[in-house]
């Protein structure tokens, strides 16, 4: 059976895929839309760049599907792109999003895909410690308050978790960003060949809103 991974590079899609991994699962694509709307409703659309180095490092075939952006739309050029691939199942890093979680479905449905989510309703906590033991990831997006400087462009870590967990405590957070609060991504994993290697930070904030735009990736 074969497999495609949904991903944005984050932290989420490159668990659910690393979890398949170890499951034996065949993956042989990296799926990313690539929105042209900064404000998707669906997908993320910062440091996609890293995405295709990434599908390299895992030995992957790199699809990607660009879409305007638009609320709905985006998932009809999604199912466009997931028709075209020989391929049975789909592998997506959905946490607690409904609305996520239930429109990939829906498409899953209408192709006659399986539908993989190792990460449904998992402990919030338990999942940033399992990134932070198995992963390098980078916080690079904020968009809540007491997000900023204190955490775009670090990694996930034990000392980052309890700042996340305490910020949570008085902001009311989601610790692990489910609510739109951070975006992350990977720079290394289990399943990679190598770390990705990255060149030109550059962390602008505006409207509460941080991110950390990086030039290069190998």
């Amino acid at each position: 059976m074969t497999w495609a991974a949904l991903t944005s590079g984050g932290k989420d899609s490159i668990l659910a895929l690393q979890k398949a991994l170890d499951a034996g699962m065949d993956v042989s694509y990296m799926v990313t839309v690539v929105p042209e709307n900064p404000d998707s409703y669906m997908f993320h659309s910062a440091n996609l760049a890293a995405v295709p180095v990434i599908a390299e490092r895992c030995g992957m075939t790199y699809v990607g599907i660009p879409t305007l952006g638009e609320k709905e739309d985006e998932l009809l050029d999604l199912e466009q792109g997931l028709a075209a691939l020989p391929i049975e199942g789909v592998i997506v890093g959905a946490i607690e999003s409904e609305y996520q979680r239930s429109r990939v479905a829906a498409l899953c449905d209408r192709l006659g895909l399986v539908m993989f989510a190792p990460l449904w309703h998992m402990d919030p906590l338990k999942l940033l410690y399992e990134v932070a033991e198995r992963m390098d990831v980078r916080i690079v997006v904020t968009a809540a308050d007491g997000l900023g400087e204190n955490v775009l462009g670090k990694r996930i870590d034990a000392d980052l978790i309890d700042l996340l967990c305490r910020i949570a405590a008085k902001r009311r957070i989601h610790i692990a960003g489910e609510g739109g609060e951070y975006e992350s991504l990977t720079l290394d994993a289990p399943c990679f060949s190598s770390p990705i290697e990255t060149e030109g930070w550059t962390m602008t904030f505006s409207c509460g809103r941080g991110v950390a735009a990086i030039e290069k990736f190998w």
